[in-house]
């Protein structure tokens, strides 16, 4: 190449540097046996994830990059806007075939709502691959000008990096900085139940963004080899910025495609450079909170499959002078394939003396952790301390100099409308089951409650397991703590302040009340109470701004007020269909809360045990007589617990006869689901009935060896969308219960391994999952404060996400994956019963 008419220094050393990126174009892309294309430092998936018909558009779907290592390309697909949200219409994929003789991929999309189909073909070609989209029909006339295709690239991968079209520099902006239009909604935008992007105050509009550049050839990241990418086409590509309407949107290159056409109507020919012999750095699995002395200690080493394994591995001790002193040298001990990639173990167990160390593996020394009797001791104080009261509901909560919010929904709620399908799983049948109108409103529900994750909405389901979580660890390890103030008269809460009261029995309390309210002002627990708008949905920010929190009035006008009510129709919905499963599950959790409570609280405690054998009549009756039964699988399991706690709290015989009566019958259908509920019984059943679940540990423990077989970190990992943090919570936990009893079956190390995978022993990284809890931790995660990049103290993500078919990811640079990042309330209180656990089992024995 020879470089001509150098009148632009800057336009010149971009040339150079692309000089440089593209040194290693030889490597060509193959189809391998697990039907996606491959190199080194590149990897081309072709649906091998699907988009999501529950939340619609998860990011993890379509045509997908992985760029060295990481995920940094999604969604490429025909999409109809040029900045798709997360509820916008998503194609259904019809069919996909995989060519092996043509080393090709197809598949074909469909819009139902349009009858609107179009195939895409992807191929190798020279050092990149092809996109050819072909139609059999022309673009609806509806659709012409919007259907386009799209392919989107992660922010945080490109971020401080530049970008060329048709050779014009331009830089990828921090924040969001493009240029939008405004459009009537009449235009007939697809998008899910026609929602726009303000909150309907006199607008019937959408943001449309404009692009920041557009071309035939673009080229991002030209400066660096392992980001950079080249797009051309005969057809113009845009690039977008789809975070001018949502925090959580990518960077996006679009060409429309072509009204009136059909055939072949689009091709992209896509090069991303790739590094030769690129090898991805080793992952070094390790609790990155530490290790008692007599715990085991293995480290999993991860290695890219074309890494030469190394034979030794080395222990330092970091002494008070700041030298590192060897300590100890291991021999790895080869593990074998898992996924993606091959793993070592290094045991490091012979290390008792209490100190600060490292581990180094070949050019890589990883952070300090430490060795002491009392590392693990508090590590589950931020969850109480910090996570849960941020979460509470119906209370400002107040951290020092900061509110993390005022007090959200004082006008809790109005009854949900009938015959609806909702975002985020809720739906209404063609009756309220109360007796209350649509959108009338349902007194007294606004008391109590913890926000369910990362958005402000109250999920009983959640509540239930958080409430008996709490309990648990209220009853077996009796956890005094005091360091927040909790006062329900005021709802104010405030962070680091003791109150004179256990902060334990203050949150289960908290969580009772509003349960309590859903029976005494509705009738029966209720799926959930939502905001009725998605623009509300998507809020981030405080939470008592997400309403106007005055009691709608019908008899105003939008927007005006009496002072002590509004027409503005915003208060959250009560979903108030009923679940006989749910009522299950509420019965456990009002006997359970009515036990701790008792000397705490005890007109509550009372009132509980009261509603929780109205309640559990109640359910057996719908139960009986039920005519159709979507429930009956989960309602079985539930009036197990509902049966169990009845008893513990009653003492009455009838339900102890009820539980031995399903026991069995749930063990032999789901031991996974229902053994952590027998092993709770055994203290209150009898010798006979221990010895009878005998046999169901016996299995309990084969299958842990089979975990061990499976893989390298011998705990759990779900392949599901969401990640498998909470299933790992509940096998350890359900592992301690085991060994309390038959510690001639089950061994302590097998409660251990499900903390130490939380601490940074997994796939992807060694990141903490649990934020500010160990060296290196959770930093970005999808909390309350998700749009800041920040993180809340305590909160444990879901975690490694297994992508389809191999690909493990958690990612710390970009909150917004949900199924990666979320904080859930029931894990956070889950994870309070392991850790006091595990310090049980450390400490005490």
């Amino acid at each position: 190449m020879v470089l001509k008419n150098i009148s632009n220094p800057y336009k010149f050393l971009l040339s150079l540097l692309f000089l440089i990126s593209t040194s290693s174009f030889a490597q060509k892309l193959t189809l391998n046996e697990k039907e996606y294309f491959e190199t080194k430092g590149l990897n081309v998936l072709v649906f091998n994830n699907q988009y999501n018909g529950f939340f619609f558009d998860e990011k993890t779907a379509g045509i997908e990059l992985i760029h060295h290592g990481v995920r940094t390309s999604t969604g490429g697909a025909v999409r109809l806007q040029n900045t798709p949200e997360q509820w916008d219409l998503i194609p259904i994929l019809i069919e996909k075939s995989v060519d092996k003789a043509s080393k090709s991929i197809e598949f074909t999309l469909r819009y139902e709502d349009y009858d609107f189909d179009s195939k895409i073909t992807v191929s190798p070609e020279g050092n990149g691959f092809q996109i050819v989209v072909s139609l059999d029909q022309p673009v609806p006339e509806s659709l012409k000008g919007r259907a386009g295709f799209n392919l989107e690239f992660l922010p945080s991968a490109y971020f401080e990096k530049s970008y060329l079209v048709d050779g014009k520099p331009s830089y990828f902006p921090l924040y969001p900085s493009g240029n939008t239009t405004i459009q009537s909604s009449k235009s007939k935008i697809p998008q899910f139940g026609g929602h726009n992007t303000f909150d309907d105050r006199g607008l019937d509009e959408f943001i449309i963004p404009k692009p920041l550049a557009q071309g035939n050839t673009l080229v991002l990241a030209p400066e660096d080899p392992e980001r950079y990418v080249k797009i051309e086409s005969e057809s113009e590509i845009m690039l977008f910025d789809g975070r001018n309407l949502a925090q959580n949107g990518w960077f996006i290159a679009r060409s429309i495609l072509p009204s009136n056409q059909t055939g072949e109507v689009l091709e992209w020919h896509v090069e991303p450079n790739t590094i030769e012999n690129w090898v991805r750095k080793p992952n070094i699995g390790f609790s990155q909170v530490g290790y008692h002395p007599d715990q085991k200690k293995v480290a999993v080493i991860e290695l890219d499959r074309n890494d030469v394994t190394l034979k030794e591995a080395f222990i330092y001790e970091v002494t008070v002078s700041g030298k590192k002193i060897k300590q100890l040298s291991v021999n790895t001990e080869e593990w074998g394939n898992y996924l993606r990639y091959n793993y070592l173990k290094v045991d490091f167990s012979s290390i008792t003396k209490p100190g600060l160390y490292c581990i180094q593996y070949g050019d890589q020394t990883t952070n300090t952790f430490s060795i002491d009797p009392n590392t693990l001791k508090n590590v589950w104080h931020p969850t109480l301390d910090v996570f849960l009261p941020v979460q509470m509901d119906h209370m400002q909560v107040n951290e020092a100099y900061r509110t993390w919010h005022g007090e959200p929904f004082k006008d809790d709620a109005l009854q949900a409308p009938v015959n609806i399908d909702f975002f985020d799983g809720y739906s209404m049948d063609s009756v309220t089951d109360t007796k209350y109108k649509p959108l009338e409103r349902i007194p007294g529900l606004a008391v109590g409650g913890w926000f369910d994750a990362g958005d402000y909405d109250i999920q009983t389901g959640t509540h239930c397991r958080t409430i008996q979580s709490l309990v648990d660890s209220w009853e077996y390890f009796k956890i005094k703590r005091d360091q927040t103030y909790i006062n329900q008269a005021t709802r104010y809460v405030d962070i680091h302040r003791p109150d004179g009261d256990a902060d334990i029995l203050q949150q289960i309390e908290h969580g009772t009340l509003n349960l309590v309210a859903q029976i005494e002002n509705i009738g029966h627990p209720v799926r959930g109470i939502i905001v009725p708008t998605l623009h509300q949905y998507h809020h981030l920010g405080d939470a008592s701004t997400e309403t106007d929190n005055l009691p709608y009035n019908p008899n105003l006008k939008p927007y005006e007020s009496d002072g002590v009510s509004s027409g503005t129709l915003d208060d959250r919905w009560a979903f108030t269909n009923r679940n006989y499963s749910l009522d299950f599950s509420t019965v456990a959790a009002f006997s359970a809360a009515s036990r701790a409570l008792k000397d705490y609280n005890s007109e509550l405690a009372d009132k509980c045990l009261r509603l929780a054998k109205t309640l559990y009549t109640e359910a057996r009756e719908i139960k009986i007589t039920a005519k159709t039964d979507r429930y009956s699988r989960w309602g079985r399991f539930n009036e197990v617990l509902a049966t169990f706690q009845l008893y513990i709290s009653s003492g009455e015989k009838t339900y102890a006869k009820r539980y031995e009566e399903l026991i069995w019958p749930a063990l032999d259908e789901s031991s996974e689901r229902t053994l952590s509920m027998a092993l709770r019984a055994i203290p209150h059943m009898g010798e006979e009935f221990k010895e009878k679940l005998k046999k169901y540990v016996v299995k309990h423990k084969t299958e842990i060896e089979e975990l061990g077989a499976e893989n390298p970190y011998g705990v759990p990992i779900s392949t599901r969308g969401w990640a498998g943090n909470a299933g790992v919570i509940e096998w350890a936990s359900t592992n301690f219960m085991a060994y309390k009893a038959y510690p001639e079956i089950i061994e302590k190390e097998d409660v251990y391994k499900g903390l130490n995978y939380l601490f940074g022993c997994h796939p992807d990284s060694n990141i903490s999952f649990v934020s500010a809890v160990g060296t290196r931790s959770k930093k970005v995660a999808y909390g309350s404060n998700r749009a800041d990049f920040s993180f809340i103290a305590g909160g444990i993500v879901p975690g490694v996400l297994i992508l389809n078919p191999d690909f493990p990811e958690n990612k710390e640079d970009w909150p917004f994956f949900w199924g990666e990042n979320e904080y859930i309330i029931d894990i956070g209180a889950a994870y309070i019963y392991l850790a006091n656990a595990v310090n049980e089992l450390l400490i005490k024995e």
